[in-house]
């Protein structure tokens, strides 16, 4: 689906909490409240998803603000300010960072895809958390006022346990054979969470639950025909035309590929840590018996480690910057995309050898049993490298794409 910019209706703007509020001030908040973070891990596992007061905390910091247009009572302080604030909180807990992020990454899709009345309506709250999935599920049938009546259950709803809305995919039968996809945005009253996440390898405090939804009626305007991934944002968006900001004229799909490459920093920064701890308190275990700061073998590793993590992160905000001027001027074709998503896929490997290479297999049995930090690092990241947005889009069907776009091949 193409999507067109359109002219603006002009209301008045909410004004935002902390006018004087900076990028590197919210960064900083964020990085004060990681450090708290590390040691509710398990706490945060057990319960499924982040506490109340972390939520709390993370509310009157502004973090839910971020991508939120100005217009509406945000900071709209841009994707960099947004991936910094990930990769600090995923440091700290992996569970926690990947919950905020899904929850308040899809304030960018929204404030991009939606017109005027869409946005005021959703946007009302100010704080917007809104987990989403690219699973179609469920059904959608259209009512004869326009609205759509829409019943399913969709997995996999990272951040629904706090969320003010939902943005998830419904498919519609148009009597052709081939149900189409339908993009809605539903409020939280509309939808019912369920009580079927943390058993999981991995990320079990993510509030990853399923979110059900049972004859909800959904506005004709909170709707779009297509499927976020396919969105096509060549010609202007209509958030571009209502915020005046670039930013709301880029590509969503590479904007989701940037959240994978900042969690992976994230977890990948967070398991370094958690290794630099053992080398200054460990000693080797075969003579000479030194700290393992003093040990060759182990000022290799984590060099070797540093290097890659360093690397990944220098990746990740080389993307960042490349998705920004991509959209500055107004050039998001599919090929400009899928560029940025293999650099974040380099970003996502290197992280990912960093800590099953090097850091994991050195870093000795006993920091590697059940609730220590490494241990759960490695079980949050080998979580991440299941999910189909990396496993099967990423690693796999994103090569060919680009391959497709630069030499205008059609696919089979």
């Amino acid at each position: 689906m193409t999507v067109t910019a359109s002219a603006p209706e002009r209301t008045a703007e909410v004004p935002v909490p902390e006018p004087g509020l900076t990028p590197d001030a919210i960064v900083a908040r964020a990085e004060e409240l990681a450090r708290g973070l590390i040691g509710r891990q398990a706490e945060t596992e057990r319960r499924g998803f982040y506490a109340e007061d972390t939520h709390e905390e993370f509310r009157r910091a502004g973090l839910y603000r971020i991508l939120v247009p100005r217009r509406y009572g945000g900071y709209e302080f841009g994707v960099e300010t947004f991936m910094r604030v990930v990769v600090a909180l995923t440091r700290g807990c992996p569970s926690t960072g990947w919950m905020y992020c899904l929850g308040a990454a899809h304030a960018h899709a929204v404030a991009t895809l939606f017109d005027e009345r869409a946005q005021a309506e959703i946007f009302a709250g100010g704080d917007f958390l809104c987990p989403s999935t690219v699973a179609p599920s469920g059904t959608g049938e259209r009512m004869d006022d326009g609205s759509w009546r829409i019943n399913g259950t969709w997995r996999y709803c990272s951040g629904s346990p706090y969320a003010t809305h939902f943005l998830g995919h419904a498919l519609v039968d148009d009597g052709t054979g081939e149900p189409r996809p339908l993009l809605f945005v539903a409020p939280r009253e509309a939808f019912t969470r369920l009580d079927d996440w943390g058993a999981q390898l991995g990320l079990r405090g993510s509030g990853s639950h399923s979110l059900r939804i049972d004859d909800g009626l959904i506005p004709e305007h909170l709707t779009l025909d297509t499927h976020l991934s396919q969105v096509d944002v060549t010609d202007g968006t209509p958030g571009r035309a209502l915020h005046g900001n670039p930013m709301y004229g880029g590509g969503p799909l590479s904007f989701m590929i940037l959240e994978d490459a900042a969690l992976a920093v994230g977890m990948a920064k967070g398991a370094l840590d958690a290794y630099e701890e053992l080398m200054r308190s460990r000693q080797t275990l075969f003579p000479p018996i030194v700290p393992r700061t003093e040990d060759p073998d182990f000022q290799y590793w984590y060099g070797e480690a540093a290097g890659l993590v360093h690397a990944a992160e220098a990746g990740l905000l080389g993307a960042v910057r490349q998705w920004d001027d991509i959209a500055a001027r107004g050039e998001v074709t599919p090929e400009h995309e899928l560029k940025v998503a293999t650099l974040c896929r380099e970003a996502v490997r290197m992280s990912w050898r960093a800590v099953e290479r090097y850091l994991f297999p050195t870093a000795g049995s006993s920091a590697v049993r059940d609730g220590e930090r490494m241990e759960r690092v490695w079980r949050d990241m080998s979580m991440q490298q299941s999910h189909a947005g990396i496993s099967v889009f990423l690693f796999t069907m994103a090569n060919r794409e680009l391959a497709r776009a630069r030499f205008g091949v059609a696919a089979h």
